[in-house]
């Protein structure tokens, strides 16, 4: 199965209006643009909804083998605030391609270049390799 569309079914990185762009062994860059609806009550957005964003990205990277793979830890630190209108670009780089514990970095930019949160995670790789049945059906 094609990556850009098994991670097309990602409901809830559709609903924060993540998308991916690219995808290659061991990497993958992801986009949005921040809209009002993802801001927090300090008027900046939202930390899960970048959390997402790196998620995706971090899922996309991992699984770019073809095999299965889950996250099981992840950490962000954010550096700077974003803000309505900002877009936003999530580029993950897998830095330990293990057979079961992948590990690999994603960082957020803005339109201007700059550094908006740092991501870290961890994954574990399953037997199976993505398939129609590794998915939630609509």
């Amino acid at each position: 199965m094609d990556l850009q569309e098994y991670f097309a079914h990602d409901h809830f990185a559709n609903h924060v209006g993540a998308r991916l762009l690219e995808i290659s062994d061991g990497v993958a860059k992801a986009e949005m643009t921040v809209e009002r609806h993802h801001l927090n009550a300090y008027g900046v957005c939202q930390g899960g909804v970048l959390f997402t964003l790196c998620d995706l990205a971090f899922a996309a990277a991992v699984n770019s083998h073809g095999i299965s793979t889950l996250t099981t830890g992840a950490n962000i630190t954010y550096v700077n605030p974003t803000h309505v209108g900002d877009h936003l670009y999530a580029e993950a780089r897998e830095l330990v391609n293990h057979h079961r514990m992948p590990f690999a970095e994603v960082r957020i930019t803005n339109q201007e270049g700059t550094l908006i949160a740092i991501f870290t995670a961890s994954g574990y790789r399953k037997d199976a390799l993505l398939s129609e049945n590794n998915r939630i059906k609509e």
